[in-house]
């Protein structure tokens, strides 16, 4: 039988993004054909077992901002996907002291009274001012982001959805709200809280995967785009998806086959294949040629247009748009197989929050001092971590009575510098043993014993995670979260709708609209992009009208 080399649609990529595009035109009717270069899917998002009996989440490791409306129209649970949701967190100090956060709303007001009263009556306020921005944005996460340049009626008819929402907040809101996103998370806690320690604890999320500090300006967004999910309608709420981040691949990937999808793993593309303008397929690693009307990418666009498309083929500007766009590796990753649970003696014995993220760190001028040593090409001697024990509520992680922890760690810099020179290349293994031992000592303070738990450990430089997944620079966001690249700027103005200047090919990675993060709404707002305007001129045959 020979093999079919025409479809209705190409889909580069089996990241999550690249699987809810293909589940959403499958279902539509289209002959979809998935092309992955690893021999697995998922992207970020994949489970993989490096040392027997215990499962990793390689890179994604917590599950909040998948969006319920593609759980819900994909019917991923009836492909396998449980998000079991964890209460909790906390951060520990070198003094033995710690402060848990709680999602119970009374627990968490006693425990940042024992540490600040005043603390504890302003976090109120602070909490219905995040709320208020997660209320305002959460609509468009699944909307296009509109041109304000063109007059098309969708784009105008976008636009004054925008506006209205905008004047909806009345003059003071929509002030705080534009400042608010421009503002670093070190000055908006500042402004609320006293307490170093409550301000540390709640500031990692706003410079999680990012290239910047805790007072650089637009991480208060950052922290935003964090708490912008849900868990069973709990909004902010994080869980585990059972079997790990793999998981949530693993369901889109069925419910794509099962409308009839094909994936072909173990061979990339080389070049996506330009006649007169039109994109007409794709050119694999392996010499296999593929066509279709339309091809889309979840690669990042830097990796799209730069390594896979000749410049002849784009305008100028497009390109030196894309050369600007900021997609800067700061972020590594090790995922530890441990014999028992560590102990760690500054907590009460079992209590609930160790079942969720910890960290160590004291004051935002630890994070800060962290960021120095990035700036300078450095891994951090004292980094972030934001370190889990999934095992302890999902046992298909690891043997009975053995755990497995997830550590994410910032700063580690892309272009590490080593004897004057920076680049990718100085990762090398000596490199990423002295980067582990750094993070292990910061777990140690909470967990003295770690060392002797260990059995095995992944370590995950940015340059590792690049080559691995295909991240440029091994940025989790696939571009930076600035507000100088959301939106309509998202990730080039002018093609913030997942096209581009090559008709039928387009984008549908997290460097487009609304951005990183396991949330699928890329995917599935370019699902929806691809069908109503390609299909207007029936280009594709499949398309059920």
């Amino acid at each position: 039988m020979a093999k079919q080399t025409s479809y209705d649609a190409i889909i580069a990529g089996a990241g999550h993004n690249g699987l809810t595009t293909a589940a959403y035109l499958a279902r539509a009717g289209l002959q979809v054909l998935v092309v992955e270069k690893n021999d697995w899917i998922g992207g970020a998002a994949v489970s993989r077992s490096l040392h027997e009996g215990w499962t990793y989440s390689n890179c994604s490791y917590v599950c909040s901002l998948l969006r319920r409306e593609i759980v819900r129209d994909l019917d991923l649970p009836r492909y396998g996907l449980q998000v079991i949701p964890y209460e909790g967190g906390a951060s520990f100090t070198k003094s033995g002291d710690y402060f848990a956060y709680y999602s119970d709303h009374d627990a968490l007001r006693r425990e940042m009274a024992r540490h600040s009263p005043r603390d504890a009556d302003a976090y109120a306020h602070y909490s219905q001012a995040i709320m208020r921005q997660c209320r305002f944005i959460r609509p468009f996460l699944l909307r296009d982001a509109p041109d304000p340049t063109s007059m098309r009626p969708r784009d105008l008819s976008e636009l004054a959805y925008l506006v209205k929402k905008a004047h909806g907040l009345g003059k003071k809101e929509l002030g705080e709200t534009l400042r608010f996103w421009t503002m670093s998370i070190g000055d908006l806690l500042d402004e609320h809280f006293e307490n170093d320690l409550i301000k540390a604890h709640l500031a990692g999320s706003g410079i999680i995967g990012t290239g910047l500090g805790v007072y650089s300006p637009g991480t208060a967004y950052v922290l935003l785009h964090h708490y912008m999910g849900d868990i069973d309608g709990g909004i902010g709420a994080w869980g585990f998806a059972r079997g790990g981040m793999g998981a949530i691949s693993a369901s889109m990937a069925a419910a794509f086959k099962d409308h009839d999808g094909t994936i072909l793993t173990g061979s990339g593309v080389e070049e996506f294949i330009i006649e007169d303008g039109r994109v007409t397929g794709v050119a694999l690693e392996n010499g296999d040629t593929f066509h279709a009307p339309v091809v889309a990418s979840n690669m990042d666009v830097k990796r799209t247009f730069l390594n896979h498309v000749p410049r002849a083929k784009l305008p100028g500007d497009f390109v030196k748009g894309v050369e600007r766009f900021k997609i800067r590796g700061s972020s590594a990753k090790l995922n530890i197989a441990l014999d028992r649970m560590p102990d760690m003696p500054a907590a009460p014995a079992h209590a609930g929050f160790l079942r969720g993220d910890m960290h160590v760190s004291e004051s935002l001028m630890d994070l800060e001092r962290a960021y120095d040593d990035w700036k300078d090409g450095r891994w951090s001697v004292r980094p972030y971590i934001d370190m889990l024990i999934p095992s302890q509520i999902d046992p298909t992680m690891a043997p009975t009575g053995s755990h497995m922890m997830t550590v994410f760690v910032q700063y580690a810099p892309y272009d590490l510098e080593v004897d004057g020179i920076r680049s990718g290349a100085n990762w090398d293994d000596a490199q990423r043993a002295a980067m582990a031992e750094a993070v292990i000592d910061q777990i140690a303070i909470a967990c003295p014993d770690i060392r002797e738990r260990i059995v095995h450990k992944e370590v995950r430089s940015p340059a590792d995670i690049e080559r691995e997944v295909g991240l440029t620079e091994g940025n989790i966001f696939q571009g930076e979260l600035t507000f100088d690249q959301l939106l309509f700027n998202r990730p080039v103005p002018g093609f913030a709708q997942y096209e581009s200047p090559i008709k039928g090919l387009y984008l549908v990675g997290s460097s487009a609209h609304p951005g990183g993060g396991v949330m699928g709404a890329p995917g599935a707002n370019a699902a929806r992009t691809i069908l109503r305007r390609e299909t207007r001129d029936k280009r594709m045959k499949g398309y059920a009208a």
